[in-house]
């Protein structure tokens, strides 16, 4: 199958007005978008679609060129203004359109900007969708039969989209209860969800703090947020709060800090609510879907407490595609992207936060020992620099590997993959005894350094 080239693992990504993230491409990728979306919907309706994005400078140019494109093919589009992720996937399916675009790098610094395509459901477009819209944009012979007059496409904004996202959010959160006499510390990362997230939390009755809020399209990230907890983690200790919320510049994920000034990541939200919804049969197959990198100490609580766990590759889409596919509701990533599927389409840090402070006020405990359920096993991550990416299962070292994992069942696990943006294979080991499983990815990363360095 021929390689994406402008698509990554998560959309179109680079630094901002230069290839791809620059206007010239994005007018060829907005003009795409719509000749794909007429032939694949069939349909013969003027083709609509919404645009939302974060708080980064470049987010009104790479906006204006995609609606530029969009409109010169005689769509119609939405904006949403500056808006979380799962707000556009929530806008996009609640207002029938047939597509939605989020204008985000995610956790990446202000430099760098992407974009991210939804279908009409707020779900992300499938690969098969982003090879034709790359070679589209290749051929450049989207201006042929362009539309005139009365013909071409006009943008037009849509009134109050945060407000409709606010109102969504808090209904997802349990009619009888609020969270009045809960003391939080919210980080909103000078992102997207700066003035939803507040709003939010403070219409449900929560005692609020609020951090970084105050973007001004280059602090996004900075040293705040879900990849940075140590203000957050000082601030919580400080003010004596019951958790703290960090988010990141996208507010697709999230990261905890408990009462003790603890890191809670998606494995241990994955734990908490996963046991919950269990308990109130509302876990769909008793099964959490899970990636690759989440910890061993996640798959050995759920099944001491008789909840499958599935895996899939590393990234949301595929935890979205494999729930989508068997029928399950709930799963996520170690890094904080969490989908609850009866709620929204995709990640949604708010969403996420929301289940789990219901869960905290239900049960009338903190996240400190609401988090004694799972215990993460010792974890040793090695990346090695590689000159060829050769199938492992052609390489010697892929016997150590599986020689490995029969030491370790049952109470640990290795998993060696390449990089998908780097020349790099990451060995990662995780087990009960530490120095057991350094020693074993020490040797495996020896032998796949004399094999492909």
């Amino acid at each position: 199958m021929k390689p994406k080239k402008l698509f990554g693992t998560d959309g179109i990504r680079g630094i901002a007005n230069s290839f791809p993230i620059e206007p010239l491409t994005l007018v060829k990728a907005g003009k795409a978008l719509v000749t794909l979306l007429r032939e694949e919907l069939n349909h013969n309706k003027t083709i609509k679609i919404v645009i939302g994005r974060d708080t980064r400078i470049s987010g009104p140019m790479i906006e204006s060129a995609l609606t530029a494109g969009i409109c010169s093919q005689g769509g119609l589009v939405r904006l949403a203004g500056e808006i979380p992720t799962p707000g556009v996937a929530f806008i996009t399916f609640g207002m029938r359109a047939d597509a939605g675009i989020v204008i985000s790098a995610s956790h990446n610094s202000y430099q760098d900007n992407g974009i991210k395509i939804f279908s009409s459901e707020g779900y992300k477009i499938p690969d098969e969708w982003e090879r034709k819209i790359e070679a589209m944009v290749e051929a450049q012979n989207l201006s042929e039969a362009a539309p005139t007059g009365a013909k071409v496409g006009k943008a037009e904004f849509i009134p109050d989209a945060s407000g409709r996202y606010i109102e969504f959010l808090k209904n997802t959160f349990p009619k009888k209860q609020t969270l009045k006499g809960l003391k939080i510390v919210l980080d909103c990362a000078h992102g997207a969800a700066y003035k939803v997230a507040p709003i939010v939390f403070e219409e449900l009755d929560a005692d609020l703090i609020i951090l970084n809020n105050e973007p001004n399209g280059k602090n996004i990230n900075a040293g705040c947020g879900a990849l940075h907890p140590e203000q957050l983690q000082k601030v919580v200790l400080e003010e004596k709060a019951d958790i703290g919320i960090a988010l990141d510049g996208d507010a697709d994920r999230l990261i905890l800090v408990d009462e003790k000034g603890e890191v809670r990541d998606g494995d241990f939200i994955m734990a908490i609510c996963g046991l919950e919804l269990s308990k109130k049969g509302k876990l769909s197959k008793n099964t959490v879907v899970a990636t690759q990198m989440s910890n061993f100490g996640l798959e050995q609580m759920l099944g001491r407490e008789k909840i499958q766990m599935i895996r899939t590759d590393v990234g949301d889409r595929y935890v979205v595609e494999a729930m989508r596919q068997q029928g399950y509701n709930f799963g996520g990533e170690q890094c904080g992207h969490l989908v609850f599927l009866d709620f929204n389409s995709t990640g949604d840090g708010l969403v996420s936060a929301l289940q789990l402070l219901a869960v905290l006020q239900r049960n009338g405990k903190l996240l400190y020992e609401l988090s004694q359920v799972m215990r993460k096993t010792p974890q040793v991550l090695l990346n090695i620099s590689v000159a060829s990416k050769k199938p492992l299962e052609t390489l010697k070292t892929y016997e150590k590997i599986q020689a490995i994992q029969q030491k370790l069942l049952h109470r640990g696990r290795i998993l060696v993959r390449y990089s998908g943006t780097e020349n790099l294979v990451r060995v990662m080991v995780e087990g009960d005894n530490l120095k057991e499983i350094e020693l074993f990815a020490l040797d495996v990363a020896e032998s796949l350094k004399k094999e492909l360095g």
